[in-house]
């Protein structure tokens, strides 16, 4: 008899302990970081701006071609837009004190399309927006929303335009 509770208190230790157990399989090898399902454009240059006023804001606006961006990305996904001129390479919305004066430049996405606005906060004046300017967007399209307890989603507006590029093994 003793035998027999030796062999069922072993045997129970073992099922308890393998289906506690985390592993359900092999490990795998992680892949490399890289552009999976994710989309950028080359370095673009926009038609000449024209005034126009949004939300009761005067500004100049232009528009570049996004023809990947859809409404699944516009929903679900999350949509760069960098600036890049001689000063470096921002990402949008940016300000700046140009001209003496407090201006931002923001980017305003639609199906297909990403739309350039500058404005000036003091509201005078119309700011330019040089066609010189090069802009760059990069859609990552959204995935499975995490389930709770499981790591945060990245923020990619907090990282440095080198950072993304580096993440998504883009070529600056």
């Amino acid at each position: 008899m003793k035998f027999f509770k030796t062999i069922l208190a072993i045997l129970v230790v073992a099922i308890a302990t393998s289906s506690c157990s985390g592993d359900d399989g092999t490990d795998g090898i992680d892949g490399e970081k890289g552009t999976a399902n994710v989309i950028y454009s080359a370095w673009l240059t926009a038609p000449a701006a024209v005034s126009e006023t949004i939300d009761n804001t005067a500004g100049v606006s232009t528009t570049i071609n996004a023809p990947e961006l859809s409404e699944d990305i516009l929903a679900k996904g999350t949509i760069l837009v960098y600036v890049s001129f001689g000063l470096g390479t921002f990402e949008l919305p940016y300000t700046s004190l140009a001209g003496g004066t407090i201006n931002t430049i923001t980017a305003i996405s639609t199906v297909q399309k990403i739309k350039l606005f500058r404005f000036r906060h003091s509201g005078v004046g119309l700011p330019g927006l040089p066609t010189s300017l090069a802009w760059r967007y990069i859609l990552i399209p959204g995935g499975v929303a995490a389930a709770a307890g499981k790591a945060a989603k990245v923020d990619y507006s907090k990282m440095s335009y080198e950072e993304v590029c580096a993440h998504f093994n883009i070529q600056p």
